[in-house]
């Protein structure tokens, strides 16, 4: 899988330390989050730019072949499950996170084929909104 440069806040990696902390089971979305995690430059929620995904940022992405747009929040797995909500524990998910505009990440599907997807915009960012309590 391709894995680009990635930024996360502080305050991110602590929530999302903590839940992967209160999983009973530990499967390949808990990990792959764990690698993402390791692997992050980590900046104070203030100094975070406006162009990187942060948990609760809502995206444009577009899949490269089709050219397809996708509109998705990236939220924690309570959260998830309405159309558009992408979970932090799914492959996309966790490869959401920290990425910048223009950034590209490789998809696995469920049906095993791998799409490149393109972030294309940050709709919402909680950081730049000044929300910090999501």
């Amino acid at each position: 899988m391709n894995a680009p440069a990635i930024t996360i806040t502080r305050l991110d990696l602590q929530r999302l330390e903590r839940l992967l902390d209160s999983l009973e089971d530990f499967g390949p979305g808990a990990q792959a989050l764990e690698a993402e995690l390791a692997r992050a430059q980590v900046v104070g929620h203030d100094e975070v730019p406006a162009g990187v995904v942060t948990m609760n940022s809502r995206v444009v992405c577009r899949e490269e072949s089709s050219g397809k747009e996708y509109h998705l929040t990236l939220v924690y797995p309570d959260d998830a499950g309405s159309e558009g909500t992408v979970s932090i524990l799914a492959p996309v998910g966790s490869a959401l996170l920290g990425l910048s505009v223009g950034q590209h990440i490789d998809w696995p599907t469920p049906a095993g084929k791998l799409i490149q997807l393109t972030l294309l915009a940050v709709e919402y960012q909680p950081e730049a909104a000044g929300a910090y309590s999501l």
